[in-house]
């Protein structure tokens, strides 16, 4: 069975938002900042401008647990 667009795009918002999760809670603070001054990201190059929203979305929802308060 063939994967839909709809389920490959989120196979790839999905490890994208892995990968960016896994530099730690800072970066992933400067992804989000970056993201949402619309600033090239080049771990993000292959998306969609429809799927970096759906990462920022992602990221900021993970991060939102952390009320900005990040281990370092």
């Amino acid at each position: 069975m063939q994967a839909s667009p709809l389920q490959y795009r989120q196979t790839a918002v999905e490890q994208c938002v892995e990968y960016l999760c896994e530099q730690g809670c800072a970066q992933v603070s400067g992804y989000i900042e970056a993201l949402q001054n619309n600033h090239e990201l080049p771990e993000l190059a292959r998306l969609s401008n429809e799927e970096r929203l759906a990462v920022l979305a992602e990221l900021t929802a993970v991060m939102s647990v952390y009320a900005g308060k990040c281990s370092r």
